[in-house]
């Protein structure tokens, strides 16, 4: 089912929209649109009422397998004081977004426990070109079984492709960058950094001892704005146990380059002695992975090797 718990998709156009739902159908799944995911308002989305009431049809739903939310927007947390944990907890479903989906993705492990995917939205479903290494992690992490390695795109993109799916702007990839060398284990938590940062103070804030975390921004994010997201995050108290760092590629609008990008986290001393990869294939730009929130990885890095492993048990 899509449902839409930020922005609606009213906002999604039919060619795009269409494309998505023949894509998913060639997965062999069936689309189905939650009630109130078309619904408008002034703030590009709908009421709280009708976004709770979806994402709980959706859970309750036994022939539902799994949600996708439409894309992302600015308001999904104002659902967390509504949503009812126990039914999401009796009925596990596979949970698949980005961006502003990570607010229900690490409330849903705070409150449950329960394994949800940061992967392709259902708009990102919607890319006619080059949607190819999107798919193929998609896949690997949710439609079948057994561990699997996260492996770098040869090329990547950051073109509104929403708007002219013809002219695509491919560039070749740098790869991923090892920051801090290292090894390390442990349950994956994160996403939009901004956004995760959103849960800090409340009861919905899940409990980050011994993670790796997985940290991205928009284009709205500058450096200082990533600095100051992480400074916050890195002051919490059981951030002193994390494990690792996995970060995300940016956007061209955040005109954040790796030697900057290296230049602050290497000036955290409570990041000096763990891994920390950089320029790594999820977040807002194209192509994405697809990585379990709540689930397990391993980390390697050297300035010659990265690998990212997602274990499965």
């Amino acid at each position: 089912m899509v449902i839409a718990p930020s922005d609606s998709l009213a906002n999604i156009s039919e060619a795009v929209m269409q494309i998505a739902v023949t894509r998913l159908t060639q997965l062999g799944l069936e689309v189905v649109i939650a009630p109130h995911a078309r619904e408008l308002d002034g703030f590009d989305s709908s009421s709280v009422e009708a976004r709770v009431a979806d994402m709980h049809a959706a859970f309750m739903d036994q022939s539902i397998q799994g949600i996708f939310t439409a894309f992302g927007g600015y308001n999904a947390n104002q659902l967390l004081p509504y949503l009812d944990w126990n039914l999401i907890a009796q009925n596990p479903k596979i949970f698949i977004g980005f961006s502003d989906t990570t607010v229900l993705q690490n409330a849903i492990y705070a409150k449950t426990g329960l394994v949800t995917y940061s992967g392709p939205s259902f708009a990102r479903f919607g890319q006619e070109l080059h949607f190819e290494y999107t798919l193929e992690h998609f896949k690997k992490c949710v439609c079948t079984d057994g561990s699997f390695h996260i492996t770098p795109s040869t090329s990547w993109s950051d073109d509104w492709w929403a708007s002219d799916q013809t002219s695509r702007v491919l560039e070749p990839s740098t790869g991923w960058v090892t920051i801090n060398e290292g090894t390390a284990r442990g349950i994956v938590l994160g996403g939009n950094l901004s956004t995760f940062n959103l849960l800090q103070g409340t009861p919905y804030f899940p409990n980050i001892t011994n993670t790796v975390l997985f940290l991205e921004d928009d284009s709205e994010s500058t450096l200082a704005h990533f600095d100051r997201d992480l400074e916050s995050l890195s002051q919490t108290p059981a951030f002193v146990t994390v494990q690792a760092i996995v970060v995300g590629r940016f956007q061209k609008g955040s005109r954040v380059n790796i030697d900057q990008l290296e230049q602050i986290l290497t000036q955290k001393q409570v990041l000096k002695n763990i891994p920390i990869i950089a320029n790594v294939d999820f977040g807002h730009t194209d192509p994405i992975c697809t990585f379990p929130i709540g689930g397990e990885v391993a980390i390697q890095a050297t300035p010659s090797h990265i690998s990212i492993e997602v274990i499965t048990h």
